[in-house]
């Protein structure tokens, strides 16, 4: 497979299930889209805020590794929340935003194998390293569960299925 190839298909499938989070919210307003609908605290603006913030900071990874993607505090509750100063338009527009920065960072970094450390955490191997392919790869794993984790609140919102 050519890196071209291989490149278009990765971001094909990437944009494929953020296409599906973003339909999740289709028609809500900002109320709606912070309502928490199910035993869990997420809402469908905040699985856009995390999934947003998540995106850009592992191509920050990509980029610089662990201390690029370290550089920017992350509010590791309020991820997953809309603030009262949020909108769903905004926070869908800085969505928009990421993924064109994704997707042109993908295209222009010279090799998907270039890897780096892993940052230290419980939840990964202690001196593992990703390649670019592997973080492209957790971020379309991490973007279609959010997305179904999205269907499962909308639909609890106002029966409105996204797949099915």
């Amino acid at each position: 497979m050519s890196g071209n190839t291989e490149r278009a298909d990765l971001l094909q499938t990437l944009d494929k299930h953020r296409g599906f989070l973003r339909y999740t919210v289709r028609d809500l307003t900002d109320e709606q889209a912070a309502r928490r609908t199910t035993a869990s605290a997420l809402s469908l603006a905040g699985l856009i805020k995390h999934v947003s913030g998540v995106e850009a900071r592992w191509m920050r990874f990509a980029v610089g590794g662990a201390t690029a993607m370290e550089a920017e505090q992350v509010d590791w509750e309020g991820q997953f929340r809309m603030a009262e100063d949020e909108t769903l338009t905004g926070l869908l527009a800085a969505y928009e935003r990421v993924a064109a920065d994704t997707d042109e960072l993908v295209a222009t970094l010279p090799d998907l194998d270039a890897a780096h450390p892993l940052p230290q955490a419980p939840w990964f191997e202690p001196g593992a390293s990703w390649s670019v392919r592997r973080v492209l790869l957790h971020v379309i794993a991490e973007t279609a569960q959010h997305a179904g984790h999205a269907d499962i609140i909308r639909e609890s919102l106002d029966g409105a299925k996204t797949m099915g």
